[in-house]
């Protein structure tokens, strides 16, 4: 049986589990990992099974630093990041209800890159601003890992956003009076964490997306793709449970809408991130590991990718096409 081992780092001051960039795949019972790691004579403790959102046991050690480090043993396809069930969304204008969102059913799995698409109208927005907790629903559930949004006040929904959400928007939103690496840092700053090891995984963030040559210019004197690079890197300070990207690629050019995609692609491959996309751009989509379709606020169809980005972008484009003709 093929399990997923993910890392996760927690300080010793804290129940939060922060999720690591680290993670390896292999074929081994949870008693095997665990034999394996006493061998290599670290000092181990069961955690209770079914915390937080891992449900298959976990072990953990200590590293060097003095953090916690969490392994959890479990098959990768039973972690879902995101729920959403049966969600519902209306807007009200006099005595008049306009249903958005008409039971959306959906989860993306840890470590998955998946893309929302649909034409204008279709609910995609409103999706994702339901999942960011910046509108309220009408009915139905969004759960990130394990915790139901559904019932939280203001402070519990604020919470959620600065600790739990990462986000790239289409116009990047960067400060024009900090400079790249503190526009990185921004939401540690907000969470009263900006120390050294922040700024310490800032640079590794920066290397990764290949934007340390410009960490102390500000944004005005930096392309759009480099801005989107540094909004990517800002999503990922605070190891986020998912990052919600909003036509991320809408304001750039073609190169650089590669180039945007290619810091997602790293986010996920060496980061094991979890990225969910609202996009127009079916060569953007087409990276992905699944696309939902909307219309008219239900899901039309999942479209999951099988082989290369080519021949899933003309699967698409198709099926974009087969959409808009649908009555």
């Amino acid at each position: 049986m093929n399990h997923c081992v993910s890392v996760v780092n927690i300080p010793l001051d804290s129940h939060k589990y922060i999720p690591s960039y680290c993670s390896i795949s292999g074929s081994f019972s949870q008693d095997t990992f665990c034999r394996i790691l006493h061998e290599k004579r670290q000092t181990l403790h069961i955690l209770q099974r079914g915390t937080d959102l891992y449900k298959n046991g976990a072990v953990f050690d200590r590293t060097k630093s003095g953090r916690r480090r969490l392994w959890y043993v479990g098959k990768k396809e039973d972690i879902h990041m995101l729920t959403v069930k049966n969600l519902y969304k209306s807007y009200e204008t006099a005595k008049t209800r306009y249903p958005v969102l008409k039971g959306i059913s959906f989860h993306v799995k840890k470590g998955e890159f998946t893309a929302v698409m649909g034409a204008s109208g279709s609910g995609k927005s409103t999706l994702l601003n339901c999942i960011s907790c910046y509108i309220p629903y009408d009915k139905g559930e969004i759960l990130l890992g394990e915790q139901n949004l559904s019932g939280l006040d203001q402070e519990g929904l604020a919470a959620v956003r600065n600790g739990k959400l990462g986000f790239v928007f289409q116009d990047f939103m960067l400060l024009d009076g900090l400079s790249v690496k503190e526009n990185i840092l921004i939401p540690r700053i907000i969470r009263e964490k900006a120390d050294k090891e922040a700024e310490e995984y800032a640079e590794r963030l920066m290397e990764l997306f290949g934007i340390s040559h410009i960490k102390d210019k500000y944004p005005a004197d930096i392309s759009g793709g480099e801005r989107q690079r540094a909004a990517v890197a800002r999503s990922l300070i605070n190891d986020p449970l998912i990052i919600l990207a909003d036509e991320p690629t809408g304001n750039l050019d073609s190169k650089s809408s590669r180039i945007v995609i290619e810091a997602f692609e790293k986010a996920k491959s060496e980061m094991n991130s979890t990225i969910l996309m609202v996009t127009h751009d079916s060569f953007s989509a087409s990276f992905c590991d699944r696309v939902i379709l909307l219309k008219d606020g239900v899901i039309y169809k999942e479209l999951k990718r099988t082989g290369g980005q080519s021949s899933f972008q003309g699967y698409l484009l198709d099926t974009l096409k087969e959409m808009s003709n649908a009555e």
